[in-house]
């Protein structure tokens, strides 16, 4: 396991296997939160680090499978390995359908679960990760004044300063400043820069 301040959920009804998850994990260094039915784990605090939750599918009430469509539909990222003792086939294509990280069946071997919450939490330290650097190029993005904003998607599509200047009523020399300056509050040195900054925020669903 790595180092990083990290959490992960356990959610399963069987007291004998959510403590012998638990137990499994914290001897690895893992610090858990373990639940027995959907209702308290979405009444949960939330937790801003890298996490994962270990889910069974057949729960009291809401079912793993439901829970996970839930989770998706309030867009929280929760990379999510589903556990059950009654699986088959179905479920178990619904469930990686439905975008699980995994599925395993019980009885699974401790290691083959170990590797699985490893690689949940590098799929949430990296999107922790890219939102961290979403919210900065937004943060950048707000410091433009309007003129810059006008200018930044003429100088994306290719014009030169002299066209930029046709485009939005000004000379030449003033969109050059206004180019030098949306460039330095972005950080950025290169048109290619502005180009990935731009593509960036537009995957994120930002609009420029």
């Amino acid at each position: 396991m790595a180092n990083h301040p990290s959490l992960v959920y356990v959610l399963d009804d069987d007291d004998s296997m959510r403590s012998a998850l638990d137990s499994l994990l914290r001897s690895v260094g893992q610090a858990t939160e373990c639940y027995s039915n959907a209702e308290g784990f979405l009444a949960r605090e939330p937790f801003e680090g890298p996490n994962c939750l270990i889910l069974d599918i057949r729960l009291p009430g809401t079912n793993g499978l439901r829970l996970h469509e839930q989770l998706q539909a309030s867009g929280l990222f929760i990379p999510v390995i589903f556990i059950t003792g009654h699986g088959d086939i179905r479920m178990s294509v619904e469930a990686m359908k439905a975008g699980a990280l995994d599925f395993l069946p019980k009885p699974f071997k401790e290691q083959d679960l170990l590797d699985a919450v490893d690689l949940a939490l590098q799929q949430s330290r990296a999107r922790i990760a890219q939102a961290a650097q979403v919210d900065d190029a937004q943060r950048r993005l707000e410091t433009l004044t309007p003129r810059e904003r006008e200018v930044l998607p003429l100088v994306l599509d290719g014009l030169g300063n002299r066209e930029v200047a046709q485009r939005v009523g000004t000379s030449e020399s003033t969109v050059k400043v206004h180019r030098h300056n949306m460039m330095n509050k972005l950080g950025l040195n290169s048109v290619l820069e502005l180009a990935r900054f731009a593509a960036e925020l537009r995957q994120a669903g930002v609009a420029l």
